[in-house]
Protein backbone atom coordinates (compact mmCIF):
# COMPACT_ATOMS: atom_id res chain seq x y z
CA UNK A 1 0.00 0.00 0.00
CA UNK A 2 0.97 3.77 -0.79
CA UNK A 3 -0.59 4.79 2.25
CA UNK A 4 1.70 6.31 4.99
CA UNK A 5 2.22 3.27 7.45
CA UNK A 6 3.92 5.45 9.85
CA UNK A 7 1.27 4.82 12.51
CA UNK A 8 -0.52 1.99 10.91
CA UNK A 9 0.91 -0.84 13.00
CA UNK A 10 0.02 1.00 16.55
CA UNK A 11 -3.89 1.35 15.71
CA UNK A 12 -3.45 -2.76 15.95
CA UNK A 13 -1.92 -2.55 19.52
CA UNK A 14 -4.92 -0.02 20.56
CA UNK A 15 -7.92 -1.19 19.07
CA UNK A 16 -8.78 -3.78 21.51
CA UNK A 17 -8.75 -1.43 24.51
CA UNK A 18 -11.31 0.37 23.32
CA UNK A 19 -14.51 -0.27 25.68
CA UNK A 20 -16.13 2.66 27.33
CA UNK A 21 -15.13 9.98 26.81
CA UNK A 22 -15.82 13.45 26.09
CA UNK A 23 -14.23 15.86 23.18
CA UNK A 24 -11.57 16.95 25.50
CA UNK A 25 -7.94 16.30 24.60
CA UNK A 26 -7.35 15.54 27.70
CA UNK A 27 -8.67 13.37 31.18
CA UNK A 28 -8.72 12.92 34.76
CA UNK A 29 -5.88 14.03 37.01
CA UNK A 30 -3.85 10.94 36.73
CA UNK A 31 -5.23 9.42 33.57
CA UNK A 32 -3.87 7.95 30.45
CA UNK A 33 -5.77 8.90 27.28
CA UNK A 34 -4.99 7.31 23.88
CA UNK A 35 -6.36 8.80 21.00
CA UNK A 36 -6.24 8.03 16.77
CA UNK A 37 -7.31 9.56 13.88
CA UNK A 38 -7.43 7.88 10.52
CA UNK A 39 -8.32 8.54 7.15
CA UNK A 40 -6.71 8.73 3.76
CA UNK A 41 -4.74 11.71 3.82
CA UNK A 42 -4.35 12.19 7.61
CA UNK A 43 -3.17 9.70 10.46
CA UNK A 44 -2.15 10.35 13.71
CA UNK A 45 -1.85 8.09 16.90
CA UNK A 46 -1.47 10.21 20.31
CA UNK A 47 -1.79 9.67 24.16
CA UNK A 48 -1.14 11.40 27.03
CA UNK A 49 -0.99 11.37 30.92
CA UNK A 50 -3.25 14.19 32.78
CA UNK A 51 -0.50 15.55 35.72
CA UNK A 52 -3.22 17.81 36.64
CA UNK A 53 -6.76 18.37 36.39
CA UNK A 54 -5.58 21.40 33.58
CA UNK A 55 -2.47 19.56 32.74
CA UNK A 56 -1.75 16.43 30.87
CA UNK A 57 2.01 15.40 28.57
CA UNK A 58 2.32 12.88 26.22
CA UNK A 59 3.39 11.79 22.43
CA UNK A 60 1.84 12.25 18.91
CA UNK A 61 3.12 10.49 16.15
CA UNK A 62 1.01 11.60 12.65
CA UNK A 63 1.23 11.51 9.05
CA UNK A 64 -0.68 13.67 5.95
CA UNK A 65 -0.31 12.92 2.17
CA UNK A 66 -2.11 14.23 -0.74
CA UNK A 67 -4.76 12.26 -2.62
CA UNK A 68 -2.28 11.02 -5.50
CA UNK A 69 0.34 10.28 -3.06
CA UNK A 70 2.57 12.80 -4.51
CA UNK A 71 3.36 14.12 -1.18
CA UNK A 72 3.69 12.62 2.47
CA UNK A 73 5.31 14.04 5.51
CA UNK A 74 5.40 12.39 8.86
CA UNK A 75 5.57 14.28 12.34
CA UNK A 76 6.58 13.01 15.99
CA UNK A 77 6.71 15.24 18.56
CA UNK A 78 5.91 15.40 22.63
CA UNK A 79 2.85 17.36 23.09
CA UNK A 80 1.97 19.65 26.21
CA UNK A 81 -2.00 20.05 26.64
CA UNK A 82 -3.44 22.70 28.95
CA UNK A 83 -6.93 23.34 29.60
CA UNK A 84 -6.68 27.56 29.73
CA UNK A 85 -10.76 27.79 30.83
CA UNK A 86 -13.84 26.24 31.53
CA UNK A 87 -17.07 27.06 31.83
CA UNK A 88 -19.93 25.18 34.18
CA UNK A 89 -23.17 26.63 32.97
CA UNK A 90 -27.07 25.69 33.12
CA UNK A 91 -26.88 22.72 31.51
CA UNK A 92 -23.97 22.77 29.24
CA UNK A 93 -20.15 23.22 29.49
CA UNK A 94 -17.44 25.73 27.40
CA UNK A 95 -13.79 24.85 27.49
CA UNK A 96 -10.85 26.71 25.87
CA UNK A 97 -7.54 24.14 25.43
CA UNK A 98 -3.90 25.03 24.57
CA UNK A 99 -2.73 22.09 22.47
CA UNK A 100 1.49 22.20 21.30
CA UNK A 101 4.25 20.11 20.48
CA UNK A 102 7.55 19.83 19.99
CA UNK A 103 9.37 17.59 17.64
CA UNK A 104 10.76 16.61 14.50
CA UNK A 105 8.97 16.14 10.90
CA UNK A 106 10.64 14.48 7.59
CA UNK A 107 8.58 14.44 4.24
CA UNK A 108 9.20 13.35 0.53
CA UNK A 109 9.79 17.46 -0.72
CA UNK A 110 12.70 17.73 1.70
CA UNK A 111 15.79 15.90 2.77
CA UNK A 112 16.72 14.69 6.57
CA UNK A 113 14.55 15.88 9.35
CA UNK A 114 13.55 19.19 10.34
CA UNK A 115 12.86 20.04 14.01
CA UNK A 116 9.28 21.73 14.61
CA UNK A 117 7.16 23.45 16.97
CA UNK A 118 3.17 22.56 16.48
CA UNK A 119 1.22 25.29 18.72
CA UNK A 120 -2.65 25.40 18.53
CA UNK A 121 -6.10 26.13 20.20
CA UNK A 122 -9.37 24.15 20.75
CA UNK A 123 -12.80 25.71 22.00
CA UNK A 124 -15.58 23.83 22.79
CA UNK A 125 -19.26 24.38 23.90
CA UNK A 126 -21.30 21.28 24.47
CA UNK A 127 -24.64 20.05 26.00
CA UNK A 128 -26.00 16.50 26.92
CA UNK A 129 -27.45 16.59 22.92
CA UNK A 130 -25.59 19.30 21.43
CA UNK A 131 -21.84 19.70 20.77
CA UNK A 132 -19.89 22.32 18.55
CA UNK A 133 -15.97 22.75 18.51
CA UNK A 134 -12.99 25.14 16.89
CA UNK A 135 -9.55 24.04 16.37
CA UNK A 136 -6.22 25.78 14.85
CA UNK A 137 -3.31 24.15 14.72
CA UNK A 138 0.07 24.91 12.86
CA UNK A 139 2.84 22.92 12.44
CA UNK A 140 5.80 25.13 12.00
CA UNK A 141 9.29 24.06 10.31
CA UNK A 142 11.64 25.96 8.81
CA UNK A 143 10.41 25.33 4.67
CA UNK A 144 7.74 22.88 5.70
CA UNK A 145 5.27 24.72 8.08
CA UNK A 146 1.64 23.57 7.03
CA UNK A 147 -1.56 24.06 9.23
CA UNK A 148 -5.16 22.50 10.12
CA UNK A 149 -7.99 24.48 10.84
CA UNK A 150 -11.40 22.25 11.77
CA UNK A 151 -14.75 23.19 12.94
CA UNK A 152 -17.51 20.82 14.48
CA UNK A 153 -20.87 20.67 15.10
CA UNK A 154 -22.83 17.42 16.46
CA UNK A 155 -26.49 16.04 18.10
CA UNK A 156 -27.10 13.38 19.40
CA UNK A 157 -30.00 10.99 18.80
CA UNK A 158 -31.90 10.88 22.19
CA UNK A 159 -30.44 11.83 25.60
CA UNK A 160 -29.52 8.75 27.91
CA UNK A 161 -28.12 7.66 31.55
CA UNK A 162 -24.31 7.69 32.31
CA UNK A 163 -23.46 4.42 31.94
CA UNK A 164 -25.60 3.84 28.33
CA UNK A 165 -24.23 4.57 24.93
CA UNK A 166 -25.72 7.50 22.82
CA UNK A 167 -25.21 7.68 19.50
CA UNK A 168 -24.44 11.24 17.73
CA UNK A 169 -24.40 12.36 14.28
CA UNK A 170 -21.28 14.73 13.87
CA UNK A 171 -20.23 16.70 10.87
CA UNK A 172 -16.74 18.35 10.31
CA UNK A 173 -15.25 20.65 7.99
CA UNK A 174 -11.65 20.37 7.84
CA UNK A 175 -8.59 21.71 5.91
CA UNK A 176 -4.67 20.97 5.79
CA UNK A 177 -3.18 23.06 4.01
CA UNK A 178 -0.07 20.34 3.05
CA UNK A 179 -2.83 17.95 1.58
CA UNK A 180 -5.11 21.15 -0.43
CA UNK A 181 -6.37 24.92 0.32
CA UNK A 182 -10.27 22.97 0.26
CA UNK A 183 -12.21 22.68 3.11
CA UNK A 184 -13.03 18.56 3.98
CA UNK A 185 -16.51 17.79 4.79
CA UNK A 186 -17.02 14.68 6.77
CA UNK A 187 -20.19 13.20 8.11
CA UNK A 188 -19.57 10.79 10.81
CA UNK A 189 -21.45 8.77 13.22
CA UNK A 190 -20.34 8.52 17.05
CA UNK A 191 -21.18 6.82 19.66
CA UNK A 192 -20.13 8.04 23.65
CA UNK A 193 -20.04 5.68 26.07
CA UNK A 194 -18.46 6.69 29.83
CA UNK A 195 -14.58 6.15 29.27
CA UNK A 196 -14.50 5.96 25.30
CA UNK A 197 -15.85 7.78 22.12
CA UNK A 198 -15.34 6.09 18.44
CA UNK A 199 -16.38 7.87 15.13
CA UNK A 200 -16.79 6.43 12.02
CA UNK A 201 -18.10 8.06 8.51
CA UNK A 202 -16.77 9.22 5.45
CA UNK A 203 -15.75 12.54 3.76
CA UNK A 204 -17.58 13.86 0.79
CA UNK A 205 -15.53 12.03 -1.56
CA UNK A 206 -16.41 8.64 -0.21
CA UNK A 207 -12.67 8.12 1.63
CA UNK A 208 -13.80 6.45 5.10
CA UNK A 209 -12.36 7.86 8.69
CA UNK A 210 -12.33 6.29 12.04
CA UNK A 211 -11.58 8.28 15.26
CA UNK A 212 -11.62 7.01 18.50
CA UNK A 213 -10.48 7.90 22.07
CA UNK A 214 -10.03 5.86 25.42
CA UNK A 215 -9.36 7.60 29.13
CA UNK A 216 -8.64 5.15 31.90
Amino acid sequence: MKCTSLIGGLILTVFGLIAPLHAAPMGYKNSWMIMGDFSKTYQEFSFNYSTTANDAIGFSASAMQTDDYSKRQQNTEVVYTRKVARWNLPNAQANIWFIGGLGSTTGSNFGGSKAMASPGLQVDYETTRFYSMASARVFAAQGATSNITSARLGASFYEVDYDQPQPWIVIEARRMTFVSNQYEFTPMLRVIHNRYFVEVGANLSGQPRFNFMYNY
